[in-house]
């Protein structure tokens, strides 16, 4: 079975409405649910090893539109969110991961060490992330607290505004260069995560955003959970033009499982064939080299495509990749060695 660390997934969102509705998070992901994608069980099956973990803060007022008749469809960007109730959800959420690390339910890695020795004991090896920094006050006086707690990526920016930068709405077809990039504050948020060792994900950001960071970062440049524009003409997909600056960074692309972001059409269409997948894979590997690839799945915050269904169908992608050609090395890289190294990178661990 060939491990998987995944770069992207929501699970703690799914975990926090368990909790909010007053079930127990703990519980549920400990032995398993047949809600969502990720829990211990379905990760042990599937080679699901790991995975950058979302802290992400629900925007109530977001209902995606549905495609005309011509397939296309543009959903108004969510309201931008307050601070203090966001800064609440996000520790609730914090909370969550602590406790599962507590419980030995999976285990909060800061370094790649921590990930390999989790993957090693057949641990779920987690990595905290912050998908939009609503949670953070102009200071930033929060992000040593969350650093200190296990936070090692953020994204500045999800699908909306806020005081850091702006984010691309979900819309098909549409370019990426949908608005303003980064604030004042957004480039000084930039900085602050080079200081600490903070990942940047750029997963959501308008271009113009994507290039504020470009110019700024001594990062390679990430985006954890998107595909090519090239043939998914969705706002989150990337045009050639960034996937260049990525393997130039020597960055990476994590093959968003979302079928929106797969599919030719744009269809939020569960009946999606592997081979959509394989085809964003192949045209990625051959535009940045398979150093540059990587997945990420979005779990428990898309629809996948069903034959992959859950965190158990990963090595269906797995076996996916073989048939189309892919040696076993390349494999590797695939599904968590391209993961480690720019996670290494981003955390200052070369000598």
């Amino acid at each position: 079975m060939e491990l998987v660390f995944d770069g992207h997934n929501d699970v703690l969102l799914r975990l926090w409405r368990t909790m909010k509705g007053g079930g127990d998070p703990i519980s549920e992901f400990l032995k398993g649910t047949a809600e969502g994608h990720i829990d211990a069980p379905r990760a042990r099956t599937g080679g699901l090893a790991g995975g950058i973990c979302a802290i992400y803060i629900p925007s109530g007022d977001l209902v995606l539109k549905e495609p005309d008749e011509s397939g296309h469809y543009e959903t108004p960007l969510a309201a931008p969110l307050d601070y203090l109730p966001s800064l609440n959800i996000a520790m609730e959420k914090a909370s969550i991961a602590l406790r599962l690390d507590r419980a030995g339910a999976w285990r909060l890695c800061r370094s790649t060490a921590d990930i390999r020795k989790a993957m090693a004991e057949g641990v779920f090896a987690a990595v905290l992330h912050m998908e939009g920094c609503e949670a953070l006050s102009a200071d930033l006086a929060e992000l040593d607290v969350f650093y200190a707690a296990g936070l090692r990526s953020l994204g500045p920016v999800w699908s909306r505004h806020n005081i850091f930068g702006h984010g691309v709405p979900f819309a098909y077809p549409m370019s990426p260069d949908t608005g303003p990039g980064l604030t004042d504050l957004g480039f000084e948020l930039v900085k602050a995560c080079n200081r600490l060792g903070i990942l940047i994900d750029l997963a959501h950001i308008t271009e113009k955003g994507f290039w504020d960071v470009a110019k700024t970062t001594d990062q390679p440049l990430i985006a954890s959970h998107s595909n090519a524009h090239a043939l998914t003409q969705v706002a989150r997909n990337l045009t050639d033009k960034q996937m260049d600056a990525i393997r130039e960074s020597r960055g990476l692309v994590g093959l968003n499982y979302a079928v929106t972001m797969l599919r030719p059409d744009g269809r939020d269409d569960a009946a999606t064939p592997l081979s959509d997948m394989i085809r964003h894979i192949d045209y990625m590997v051959e535009r940045m080299g398979i150093d540059c690839v990587a997945l990420g799945s979005d779990f428990d915050g898309a629809t996948v495509p069903a034959d992959i269904q859950d965190a158990a169908g990963n090595q269906k992608l797995v076996a996916a990749l073989g048939d189309a050609g892919y040696a076993s090395e390349d494999i590797a890289k695939l599904c968590r060695e391209n993961w480690l190294r720019v996670l290494g990178e981003a955390w200052h661990e070369q000598a």
